[in-house]
């Protein structure tokens, strides 16, 4: 039976339905998606073979021990590639939501994508997608974590493109790829100077060197901080968080599976992964608290205004990703509390893409202001939705409150009350904007009549997988608590398995802040409630009176027109002079010049050949006068 040193089985699979599925979809029934169903399932069922294996090991206030396995591919001198996985706790909770989360999002996929074009490259690219985020979290050091990274850069690309015959989803595609490169160029010089300094890839054996002080503070800094910056791109952290809401072109089960599970929490666990490094780095710690902060209340604010139902979503991402990120630059237990987010926010995030999707696949709208009323005729769709934006908001019992909990209690502990202040406005935000949105849909009366009546509720196959998310939803955060965590095969709560500084955390039921976060929370809801129910004529007054500040928001803080703008002027500008400088000087200077000069001293020279004797005999007289002038001076000095 596979245990924790076949866990590399749970990447391979998908990996080889995808070279099959590559090479012999079209010539399979319905394009091979039964090879992909049965890929990512087989790989979750290793998961599970795999974690049995852990629980087993598992001791109530020890680490497991890793496993790790692997080959070298490629050697020569001092350079070594190597194949290499590594299992322990945090890739477990990885493992755990990638392979679950991937599974659902391909049995949705199977109602929602029928009868697309492109049904059969859309379920090839799912299977590497999954397989590419799955090595990375296994990966035992960076230059494998490197590749992994860039593959999975590479499916979202081909998977937000995917309908490339629209524009907009070619220009989204387009504009993804190139916002995470800015982030990954940093993230290879971080790569290289890492090797440079440690003279290995092995992230176990970096950490090590970092934390007993063998690499200086300067190039530990440096190291932290590039590395960081790829993992800012990733994960969609300001400034380089504009690509994720244009992202929404791609079909929405992809949108469920970035958000949920692959790319955008690829740079929270690479964080995570390395943050004993990152805490001995001066200031690294520092940088990341205040991006997640920025990152955080920007897409709350900006989640206000916006009406296209996938968009809000998004933004949410943006807003829960800013506090995966405060978590961790908080220090203390904050891998924990982050960790504990990003495994429940896979739920509630998946089940809300999937509820949206399950909207536009009924109505072929996803603008809000075309939809109002649909809980008549999608019920299920519309609680389901519900369940997943209370579980955003942070309302208790969810699965969202508890670890939202978690993430305030550690940030006010290590880094006071103001940071604290601000993170918990965007707990009230939240609530504002997620129950804005479902009123809008699902509320009132329906603003476009012939949608209303074509509104139908979804299949099976796609209801199932969201009943599955909006259960987990429910009762997912409960495993915070020891007993919970026991009865489910843990040593403990999800803190006891997961530790922070090499000691569990158990968890302590905080009343005071729980009544501050749910609280936050549910005012929030209300003041929703009492702005857009049912029509939203008190939100339209108060936009109204602060027309600057609605615009600003509404227009995303123009950062999006401030890119354009630099690329416009800067550097377009840039590269109008590096074409003339190539053009002017390289080619017609220096290449064309050589070519021009000779051509030039031929049509001069040719008149000195005259054929005439005397003239020659002249130019030897000339030529010896001037030889034995020389020699003369030259004796004579």
């Amino acid at each position: 039976m596979p245990g924790m040193d076949e866990a590399w089985l749970i990447p391979a699979i998908p990996a080889a339905a995808f070279a099959f599925l590559f090479f012999f979809r079209n010539l399979l029934p319905r394009q091979g998606d039964f090879i992909a169903l049965g890929a990512l399932g087989a790989a979750f069922v290793v998961f599970l073979l795999v974690l049995i294996d852990v629980l087993e090991d598992a001791t109530l206030g020890e680490h497991i021990t890793p496993s790790v396995e692997g080959f070298t591919w490629l050697e020569f001198s001092d350079f070594q590639i190597r194949i290499g996985f590594f299992v322990d706790e945090l890739a477990i909770v990885m493992l755990s939501v990638v392979t679950f989360v991937s599974l659902m999002v391909v049995v949705y996929s199977l109602g929602y994508m029928k009868g697309e074009s492109h049904y059969g490259w859309y379920f090839t690219v799912l299977c590497l997608f999954a397989s590419s985020m799955l090595t990375l979290v296994l990966s035992d050091n960076l230059l494998l974590v490197y590749i992994t990274w860039e593959l999975v850069g590479v499916c979202s690309f081909l998977l937000i493109g995917f309908y490339f015959e629209r524009r907009s989803a070619a220009e989204a595609a387009k504009k993804a790829f190139v916002t995470t490169r800015v982030g990954d160029t940093a993230f290879l010089i971080g790569v290289i100077l890492a090797w440079h300094q440690a003279g290995t890839f092995d992230i176990q054996e970096i950490l090590r060197l970092a934390e007993t002080g063998a690499i200086s503070d300067g190039w530990l800094t440096a190291i932290s901080l590039l590395i960081f910056v790829g993992c800012m791109g990733k994960s969609a952290q300001f400034p380089l968080h504009v690509w994720l809401p244009d992202a929404m072109e791609g079909p929405t089960p992809v949108s469920a599976l970035i958000h949920a599970a692959t790319m955008v929490v690829a740079g929270v666990y690479l964080t995570a992964r390395l943050l004993p490094m990152f805490e001995v780095a001066p200031s690294v710690m520092d940088v990341v608290l205040v991006v997640g902060v920025i990152t955080t209340v920007m897409s709350a604010l900006i989640g206000l205004l916006q009406t296209d139902v996938k968009r809000v979503v998004a933004y949410s991402t943006l807003n829960s990703l800013g506090l995966m990120f405060v978590a961790l630059g908080s220090g203390g237990h904050g891998l924990t509390a982050a960790l504990l987010y990003l495994f429940v926010h896979a739920f509630f995030k998946a089940l809300l893409f999937m509820a949206a999707g399950s909207v536009l696949h009924a109505t072929a709208r996803q603008d809000a202001m075309e939809l109002g009323g649909l809980w008549r005729k999608m019920p299920l769709t519309a609680g389901l939705f519900a369940i997943g934006a209370l579980a955003m908001a942070g309302i208790i019992p969810l699965s969202g409150f508890w670890a939202k909990d978690e993430i305030l209690l550690v940030l006010l502990d290590e880094r006071g009350p103001v940071l604290f202040g601000l993170i918990l406005a965007s707990v009230l935000l939240t609530g504002i904007y997620v129950a804005r949105i479902w009123i809008l849909t699902f509320l009132g009366k329906p603003r476009d009549q012939h949608v209303y009546d074509h509104a139908h509720e979804s299949g099976v196959l796609m209801l199932l997988p969201m009943l599955a998310l909006g259960g987990l939803t429910l009762i997912g955060g409960f495993i915070v608590f020891t007993d919970i965590g026991q009865l489910v095969g843990l040593p403990g709560g999800f803190g006891e398995f997961l530790y922070s500084h090499d000691e569990p955390v158990e968890f302590h039921f905080d009343y005071a802040m729980a009544a501050a976060s749910a609280g936050a929370a549910a005012a929030g809801i209300i003041i929703a409630f009492y702005f857009w129910h049912p029509t939203g004529p008190r939100a339209a007054r108060v936009e109204a009176v602060f027309p600057e500040i609605t615009r600003t928001i509404r227009r995303k803080f123009y950062i999006d027109e401030v890119y354009q703008a630099g690329i416009n002027h800067v550097m377009m500008g840039a590269a109008g002079l590096i074409a003339w400088f190539d053009r002017a000087v390289i080619n017609d200077t220096g290449v064309d010049g050589g070519g021009w000069l000779a051509k030039f001293a031929g049509e001069r020279l040719k008149y000195q050949q005259s054929g005439l004797v005397p003239n020659y005999a002249l130019y030897i007289v000339v030529g010896f006068v001037a030889l034995a002038a020389i020699g003369l001076l030259t004796v004579t000095s």
